[in-house]
């Protein structure tokens, strides 16, 4: 496929994710609703990058341009928009957003009636028209056909209702002090809402977005700003979101990044312990560490591995029967509030786990210990599949030989590999990521 990738459509703003093309997606997209539509509605949202206003404008041209109404309703986080496109009965819900990437890139992720991320399948049909000049010259309508567009400026009470709604009521963050780095993206209003209203002593940072500073030296790709934060005000968590706020990375009150494994881990046994964790089932990514999966046996947690990518994670709770899943990069799903990673959502839920621990923040959320792990990001100039690339079977055989896991995969939106060494001995996991590194870089560039 050539327009989707892990996470819907993504690329830089004015080269990949043009207007023209926006549009012409938005067709596509209306183009394969119609024939399920219940209301003729959908919902449109986006985070906080300059490059949004060009790409909703041409969305909503291209939704109406094939009979679509449409609902706008601003920067909002993306798993607001699953929540308010089912919520207000929408045939589907768009999402403008890159993520976490910097804010000249952009991008358009997608949702179904119920919330749901599409599936490939969908995103294959979708692509097809997309690519189909007569279908989609024929799907332009005419007259009182023509949709409309309406903006609503209220939605996020409902949003921001359903998402305290997951916090436990017999608890309160009353005399707990929160920094919250909104990284001037899409939860810089939901985000420290919600925590005030439950009662939190909330400090904000980065939460003055100017279409530019999205992601920008803050939120969840850069810790370090919050661990400052939080080291200085002496509070007791941070929770630092990424540009669209599906992602979450937690500080604790020393200022220590907490890993996403073990946040993960101790999560799982928290629900697991609380009886509410269905089939005793957790899912995680290849991603993550297999201290993780050793640490939950012990408690009869079944771990179930899926590929990159929360979308995929999902899938696999599906599957498996299960109610919690993440990725050590810090989506995290709670599919009995959401259908998609939720960072708001997920800090809720790791603050009621500390306050029913009675342990600080460094105590509740460092349970074990991982095992030793080597990962570089590679830049490279061309994706070629593995099974073409000479050599690279007598390396695997070579690492797996000593005993230690590998993962190699190419970054669904970038030109990048990523590469994953894991095991107990650290020298040699340094010297064969040295190796790993010189052959791709020797093989892809």
């Amino acid at each position: 496929m050539e327009l989707f990738g892990t996470d819907g459509v993504r690329g830089k703003a004015g080269i990949k994710v043009t207007a023209p093309a926006a549009m012409r997606l938005a067709m596509a997209t209306g183009i394969y609703f119609k024939p399920y539509t219940k209301t003729n509605k959908i919902l449109v949202g986006k985070d906080t990058r300059r490059s949004g206003y060009m790409i909703e404008n041409a969305i909503v041209s291209g939704l109406t341009a094939v009979g679509y109404d449409v609902i706008q309703i601003g920067p909002m986080p993306t798993p607001a928009i699953a929540f308010i496109a089912n919520n207000m009965r929408c045939d589907a819900g768009i999402m403008i957003s890159a993520s976490h990437n910097p804010y000249y890139d952009n991008g358009i992720k997608f949702f179904d009636a119920d919330g749901n991320k599409l599936d490939r399948e969908v995103e294959s049909k979708i692509e097809a028209i997309y690519k189909d000049e007569e279908k989609i010259f024929n799907a332009q309508v005419t007259d009182r056909k023509i949709g409309r567009s309406k903006r609503i400026d209220d939605v996020i009470g409902r949003y921001i209702v359903h998402i305290k709604n997951s916090f436990p009521q017999h608890l309160s963050l009353s005399g707990l002090r929160v920094v919250i780095d909104c990284a001037n993206g899409a939860g810089y209003i939901v985000g420290p809402t919600v925590l005030e209203e439950l009662g939190a002593d909330v400090i904000v940072i980065n939460n003055q977005p100017n279409g530019y500073n999205i992601n920008e030296t803050c939120g969840a790709m850069h810790p370090e700003v919050l661990a400052k934060a939080v080291r200085d005000t002496r509070a007791d968590i941070g929770i630092a979101l990424d540009g669209d706020a599906d992602r979450i990375v937690v500080v604790d009150e020393n200022g220590d990044v907490v890993n996403g494994d073990k946040l993960m881990g101790a999560l799982a046994h928290y629900l697991h312990q609380k009886g509410i964790l269905n089939n005793s089932s957790f899912v995680t990514t290849v991603m993550s560490n297999k201290a993780l999966d050793d640490y939950l046996a012990q408690f009869g947690i079944q771990t179930y591995r899926s590929s990159v990518g929360d979308k995929n994670v999902v899938e696999l709770m599906k599957k498996v029967g299960s109610n919690f899943g993440g990725e050590e990069s810090g989506h995290i799903i709670f599919s009995d509030y959401a259908k998609t990673g939720d960072g708001i959502l997920s800090g809720l839920q790791t603050l009621a786990f500390i306050l029913e621990s009675g342990k600080k923040t460094s105590e509740a959320l460092n349970p074990f210990e991982l095992y030793p792990q080597e990962k570089i990001n590679l830049e490279i100039e061309e994706k070629i599949p593995f099974e073409k690339i000479q050599g690279l079977e007598e390396l695997q055989k070579e690492i797996e030989d000593l005993g230690i896991r590998h993962l190699f995969r190419y970054s669904g939106t970038e030109n990048k590999i990523r590469l994953l060494l894991e095991g107990s001995n650290t020298k040699e996991l340094k010297r064969l990521m040295e190796k790993s590194v010189d052959f791709f870089k020797k093989a892809l560039n």
